[in-house]
């Protein structure tokens, strides 16, 4: 990476999915050779915590790492879309990176309780399952991906939702 950066082929470094070990080894090795680690992306989102309890967010905000969240909505689990069950067409009925069988009856809870806070909030399970992501130490963005603009637009509803108490954080 030092080597990619300083040939110009790249302005920045940044790494996906390390280990926390491997994430301060590289942050470490790359500031003794003035390159800064400028991100750090990874899965979070309410059904995958990792990043957070392996304490990689913790890193990241102390030593001036973005934290990029991506699949913060858990490739729609965390949107309306499975709460009634599995919509014809939906990615879990054609078994893409979703199976039906990853729909237990209490993945189908938590989502409906998750569900219950957002209505509570005012607002859909999709843009509090964002603001989740959006409000915790070290994050600095989030990959949403939308198949419409309708869908894009009201994803991006979540940059004005309410703030969370702590112990809901």
């Amino acid at each position: 990476m030092v080597d990619i950066v300083r040939s110009g082929k790249a302005l920045y470094a940044g790494i996906s999915n390390w280990p926390l070990e491997a994430t301060q080894f590289a942050y470490k090795y790359l500031k003794e050779h003035d390159v800064p680690l400028l991100i750090y992306q990874g899965k979070l989102n309410l059904l995958n915590r990792e990043p957070q309890q392996e304490g990689i967010l913790d890193f990241c905000a102390d030593n001036g790492i973005g934290f990029i969240s991506f699949s913060p909505l858990a490739q729609g689990l965390l949107t309306d879309r499975y709460l009634n069950g599995i919509p014809q067409g939906s990615r879990m009925a054609k078994g893409e990176f979703l199976t039906q069988e990853m729909l237990t009856p209490q993945l189908l809870e938590l989502l409906h309780s998750y569900n219950q806070m957002a209505q509570e909030r005012g607002e859909t399970l999709a843009e509090t399952a964002l603001a989740w992501v959006l409000a915790q130490r070290g994050v600095t963005s989030v990959l949403v991906g939308a198949s419409s603009t309708e869908q894009l637009e009201k994803n991006m509803r979540c940059v004005n939702a309410k703030n969370f108490s702590a112990n809901i954080l």
